[in-house]
């Protein structure tokens, strides 16, 4: 009985020592085939993200007047927030200072109310596509 124990334990030992030198002796190399129109596409992806990055978000305003105020009102409002970033825009003949970039309306309302504190005449709106 203990010879028979001895030999299926010996044989499980050298079984498993087998398994450990197979396993360590495979190698593997991974080819791929791609369809090139994949690098377009994702190309062309990027364009329009970037262009949906653009368009397609909320911005609360929050001065539209002559370039000095423009300038001032942008400087006060980078010093009580520094949360969003702030952008001045000349659309012929005012000068204006925008305020973050806003997935979606909730989120511009939420930034309102805190800007709303220094600068009580900002208001959320959304921007028109520029036009190329």
């Amino acid at each position: 009985m203990k010879i028979l124990r001895l030999k299926s334990i010996a044989f499980l030992a050298l079984f498993l020592l087998l398994s450990l030198f197979k396993i360590n002796a495979q190698t593997g190399q991974l080819e791929v085939h791609q369809d090139p129109e994949i690098n377009e596409l994702l190309a062309l992806k990027k364009d329009i993200n970037t262009a949906d990055s653009e368009n397609g978000k909320y911005r609360i305003q929050i001065y539209s007047g002559n370039r000095t105020e423009a300038e001032k009102t942008m400087s006060d409002y980078k010093n009580k927030f520094s949360n969003w970033k702030s952008t001045m825009v000349y659309e012929t003949p005012n000068y204006k200072v925008w305020v973050g970039s806003f997935m979606t309306r909730l989120e511009a309302d939420r930034a309102l109310v805190d800007i709303q504190t220094k600068f009580n005449g900002a208001f959320v709106f959304k921007p028109k596509p520029k036009e190329k």
